[in-house]
């Protein structure tokens, strides 16, 4: 049986601004740029007390919390003590799948450091933690991902929580089904009208119930109601895709968006060179003021040589988007998908000829 550890670093943005100025402990920070498109990137406990969440519009957070200090976050800082916490990781073993900055799984079955259980492993890495870097992380030990992570948010923050196999079913059935990942607002809406609240009132409904409710996720709720997770933790996934996207100040014309376009395409395109992975499609990303998302995007022949020819296709897509002419957008973003190993994309010229040749 697997032993997984779900490290989740506590108020991760927020932490390291108030450890690194002294003035910030122990107010309540929201880790945001002001304005009326911003959202909330991170908030201190502090903060959390009087409602502030993540993703929060900053303009909600300051009216809940007047006394809020925003700070504008620094993702450089952030990504800097992020490699710090996965070398740590990576002491007791190879098996690490980051999820983001803040937060990843481990596959302790088999520690590189001896250790006496997957527990004493967890409180080795988080006294680490606090040792090297001066700031908190909780940890679940359990034997899967889904209920690992649940456990990690058990005791939050600066906690431990250890879910053992035969203590699975007595934790997850008096939870609120809202702890299972996936199931937001309208599910659980969908789920309270069939008499579920609880996990174990979910374990109650027969397989074929949900299936034919909720199609595949109905199976995969069937599963997690019983603590059933067969997911390994990968380490190092590939890159799939990158993107950068902005919202703009104020609503834009479709006519208007083309120096936006080119800037956004500039920082995705320098962001796709940190990989040795080769994009192939293209991708336009628009919302409109009332919130519709359009994507648009193209595989061309090749690969796209260069920033300019990276930017040359994200602009002809805006000629595939069909809105009316008075229609407003209040975000655009730029990407790469569909990466592929670089030896395994042949080149083909012709398609860009003036800058193959050039090259």
């Amino acid at each position: 049986m697997r032993k997984i550890i779900h490290i989740d670093m506590d108020a991760f943005y927020a932490s390291v601004e108030q450890r690194d100025d002294p003035s910030l402990r122990g107010r309540p920070v929201v880790v945001a740029w002001r304005g009326a498109r911003s959202v909330v990137c991170a908030a201190s406990y502090e903060a959390r007390r009087y409602g502030v969440r993540s993703a929060m519009p900053a303009m909600r957070a300051e009216r809940l919390c007047p006394d809020a200090v925003f700070v504008p976050p620094d993702f450089v800082r952030y990504k800097a003590v992020s490699r710090q916490v996965r070398a740590i990781f990576l002491e007791h073993t190879a098996l690490v799948e980051p999820l983001s900055l803040d937060e990843a799984y481990l596959d302790v079955t088999e520690p590189r450091i001896a250790a006496a259980s997957a527990t004493a492993t967890a409180q080795a890495i988080r006294a680490r933690i606090r040792e090297e870097t001066r700031l908190t992380a909780s940890a679940g030990v359990a034997p899967n991902k889904f209920i690992a992570k649940i456990a990690s948010d058990w005791n939050k923050p600066d906690g431990l929580c250890v879910i053992r196999p035969a203590q699975v079913e007595a934790f997850l059935t008096p939870l609120p089904v809202g702890r299972i990942p996936g199931v937001g607002k309208v599910m659980q809406g969908k789920l309270e009208r069939l008499g579920v609240r609880t996990v174990g009132d979910l374990r109650a409904l027969p397989r074929e119930e949900l299936q034919s409710r909720f199609g595949s996720f109905g199976v995969a709720l069937h599963r997690r109601a019983r603590g059933i997770d067969d997911r390994p933790v990968e380490p190092d996934q590939p890159v799939q895709s990158i993107s950068a996207e902005d919202t703009f100040e104020r609503d834009l014309p479709l006519g208007e968006l083309e120096p936006h376009i080119r800037r956004i395409a500039e920082k995705a395109w320098n962001a796709t060179r940190r990989t040795e992975r080769v994009g192939r499609t293209v991708v336009l990303k628009l919302k409109t003021a009332q919130f519709r998302i359009l994507t648009r995007s193209l595989t061309p022949d090749a690969p796209p040589p260069s920033q300019d020819a990276f930017t040359a296709i994200a602009l002809a897509l805006l000629e595939r988007v069909d809105l009316p002419d008075e229609t407003r957008y209040r975000l655009v973003g730029v990407g790469l998908s569909n990466f592929r190993d670089a030896e395994d994309v042949a080149p083909q010229p012709g398609l860009f000829p003036a800058e193959a040749a050039a090259s």
